[in-house]
C-alpha cells in the first residue's frame, strides 16, 4: 500500500475538521450519540476526499526501466569458472608480490 502524499493528508484533515464543525452547527445536536454520528460521518467523508485526491505520479522514465532478470535458485551465470578451492587462492594476495 503506497504512503499518502502530503496533499492527501491536508485535504482529508481539512475535510474532517470543516465538515464536523458544519454538521454540528447545522444539526444543533447536543447528545453524545449525535456528536458521535456526526464525527463518524465527517471521518468517512475525509477518508473519501483523501482517497480521491490524485497521488504521486510515477515518471515515464521509471516505467521504462526493465525489471531485473529472475533466475532459478540453482542457475549459475554463464562464463568460465575461475579459481579452485579457497585454500589454493589464499596465498595469492596482491601484496605478497
Amino acid at each position: 500500500m503506497p504512503r499518502p502524499t502530503s496533499a492527501q493528508i491536508v485535504y482529508g484533515s481539512a475535510t474532517v475538521v470543516l465538515s464536523t464543525l458544519l454538521m454540528l452547527l447545522l444539526s444543533r445536536t447536543s447528545s453524545g450519540v449525535g456528536v458521535a454520528v456526526v464525527a463518524l460521518g465527517a471521518l468517512a467523508l475525509g477518508l473519501l476526499v483523501a482517497a480521491l485526491v490524485p497521488g504521486a505520479r510515477r515518471s515515464p522514465r521509471a516505467e521504462a526501466v526493465e525489471p531485473p532478470v529472475r533466475r532459478p535458485a540453482g542457475a549459475r551465470p554463464a562464463g568460465p569458472r575461475v579459481g579452485g578451492r579457497l585454500g589454493d587462492r589464499v596465498s595469492e594476495h596482491s601484496l605478497h608480490g
